[in-house]
């Protein structure tokens, strides 16, 4: 039977995933990586980490997977960390070490972009952020002229293992679209966007949709791996493949995830775009869907925060705790309102220097009660970003629950019910990015449609809105959603 390797090039480690034609996992493997922050607001990493992580993760995937699996690879699917800038130049040489995602330091160079497009965020469908690739290389052209002279392609981290394992400079839709220089609408490079960073599209990889054949492995890596020149699909970034995982790949689908940040993903089958409210707008890696995204910078980042306050080292049983404080109705109705904005706030603000606050505190307010109010704060904000998305045209009509966060069954119903929509847990296999790689490398092979390879996983559990919780939730909504006007207006410096 054929197999299928799907290659996840994360932040801290590589992954790579090894499935059959049935979806069964054959073999994974994890190889770390590390962040450098030489400076305030670099993130950095070497290329050449990600390719040596990359071979020790298959290395690892091939000491565990039967040979005649290994051998059986007829496609490999690419997945990774969006938006990083990797410079390389004619020879194929990296020309810096890779600017990543969360490097900050190009906040002034998104000012200038929209000063010199002003229609940048109708073009990209988005507006000029640090974590984009555009501003980060504009960056370059001001502080190291001489680097960005010698640029002949920027890739995004995920292209440049493709570059290494094919030697063909691609890109896909989703991933190109974290870029700033893609118009989104029609998936194509635009050359307004380009030249505002100095660039033009003989820099740009090419572009392929994320289950089309974009190469295949060169003769010479072929040899080193073991395998045929199989062919290599364009993959997707790492939300956009995570999807594909979960089979999110309809219009009105989506996951929520409950990382360290939250993030509402909507299909649909027509671009829309809500820049002005931070609604991210990209291409889905699949051929004619589009997807919006909406993020909370702090969602268990602010569980754990709070958990460290009260001095909870075993979260569950704080959780557990909550839970039974909060079967009380008059105490959820009498806990303070949470703004969760820790790290500052994305959608639907914009605002890095936003903060958190609890509103309505008393004396007889416990742990139980701020941490109650830290989940609910959570739970208004992503109500917030789906606010954003429904009425940008990219309602959600089903959505899965992924994420550390969904773990807690109570913190699922809260948000069930404030969002007013079923969420579904899925059962605990492997649905990450790299499986939604692999997927994506069985349709470029032609293993199977769509309807086929992309099936949801199957359902754990589905939590269903509470009517009368859901209408004891609005009025403290209200409250929540009165808060950040406040904050900002009697915010220090």
């Amino acid at each position: 039977m054929a197999t299928y390797l799907g290659l996840d090039v994360g932040t801290s480690s590589v992954k790579a995933l090894l499935i059959d034609g049935t979806q069964r996992v054959v073999g994974v493997g994890n190889a770390a990586l590390e962040v450098s922050r030489p400076h305030p607001l670099w993130s950095e990493q070497d290329p050449e980490d990600w390719w040596r992580a990359t071979l020790a993760a298959i290395a690892e995937v091939r000491a565990v997977a039967p040979a005649d699996a290994w051998k059986a690879v007829a496609g490999i699917g690419l997945s990774g960390q969006m938006h990083g800038a990797t410079l390389i130049d004619g020879a194929g040489r990296v020309l810096r070490p890779a600017m990543l995602w969360n490097d900050g330091r190009s906040g002034a160079e998104c000012a200038e972009l929209h000063r010199l497009l002003p229609d940048l965020a109708a073009r990209a469908g988005n507006i000029a952020m640090p974590g984009f690739t555009a501003p980060k290389v504009l960056w370059v052209r001001h502080h190291e002229p001489d680097v960005f002279g010698a640029i002949r392609t920027v890739l995004l981290p995920k292209d440049y293992i493709r570059f290494r394992l094919t030697g063909a400079r691609v890109s896909d839709m989703s991933d190109a679209a974290g870029t700033l220089w893609l118009n989104v609408a029609a998936r194509n490079w635009d050359h307004a966007l380009l030249e505002a960073t100095g660039l033009n599209r003989t820099q740009m990889p090419d572009l392929v949709e994320g289950s089309a054949v974009s190469a295949a492995l060169t003769k010479e890596i072929a040899a080193e791996l073991g395998l045929s020149r199989v062919p290599v699909a364009g993959g997707g970034g790492d939300n956009a493949a995570s999807a594909v995982g979960i089979g999110a790949v309809r219009a009105g689908q989506g996951f929520l995830s409950l990382g360290t940040s939250g993030v509402v993903f909507a299909v649909t089958d027509r671009y829309v775009s809500a820049p002005e409210r931070t609604l991210h707008a990209f291409c889905h890696a699949l051929p004619g869907r589009w997807h919006g995204m909406s993020v909370v910078l702090s969602a268990t980042a602010a569980l754990n925060w709070i958990a460290a306050i009260v001095g909870a080292s075993d979260i569950g049983a704080l959780l557990g705790r909550v839970e039974t404080w909060a079967a009380d109705g008059d105490h959820r109705t009498d806990a303070p309102i949470f703004l969760p904005y820790l790290s500052g706030e994305r959608t639907p603000y914009n605002d890095p220097r936003a903060t958190g606050l609890f509103a309505g505190l008393r004396a007889e307010h416990g742990p139980e009660a701020l941490v109650y109010a830290v989940l609910e704060g959570v739970a208004f904000a992503l109500a917030d970003g789906l606010d954003v998305l429904t009425k940008a045209g990219a309602p959600l009509e089903s959505c899965m629950l992924v994420g550390g966060g969904a773990r807690s069954g109570f913190w699922c119903q809260m948000l069930a019910d404030v969002l007013g929509i079923r969420l579904h847990l899925p059962e605990g296999a492997e649905t990450g990015a790299a499986l939604g790689a692999a997927r994506l490398a069985m349709l470029a092979a032609q293993a199977g449609d769509e309807a086929q390879v992309c099936v949801a996983p199957p359902v754990r559990d589905i939590f269903r809105p509470n009517p009368a919780a859901s209408a004891a939730y609005t009025p403290r909504l209200a409250r929540f959603r009165a808060l950040y006007p406040a904050e900002k207006a009697t915010r220090v410096g």
